[in-house]
């Protein structure tokens, strides 16, 4: 189940470090996401309608890896963690074991990268 959810001009929505409990598909608006760079922050790029956000930390539960925060106001549907245990437990198991294995690799590639 996912949850509406409004989000002001230049408010974050994630914080680069904090844990994830939920990920959440951007319906209207513009998100950019930052790492800090020193005292700097870095665009990393923007998420667009019809992309989600918080997906990796998410499926993983490691920290998040960027700060995302609102261009304009956005309207998104927030899907908390519980959903896709959920969802899991009505699939093969390798499902699971193939979407974590791309997170895996995909933090990695993510880790090599300098901003």
């Amino acid at each position: 189940m996912a949850w509406p959810v409004t989000l002001q001009a230049d408010k974050i929505l994630l914080n680069e470090g904090e844990e994830s409990h939920s990920m959440y598909l951007l319906q209207e608006g513009q998100l950019v996401v930052t790492r800090k760079d020193g005292d700097k922050d870095v665009i990393l790029g923007y998420i667009n309608p019809g992309e989600i956000v918080g997906e990796l930390s998410f499926l993983d539960q490691q920290p998040r890896s960027a700060t995302v925060r609102a261009v304009k106001e956005c309207k998104l549907a927030q899907i908390p963690l519980k959903t896709i245990d959920e969802i899991f437990k009505t699939q093969p198991q390798w499902l699971e074991v193939f979407i974590k294995t791309l997170v895996k690799r995909i933090r990695h590639a993510d880790s090599r990268i300098k901003v």
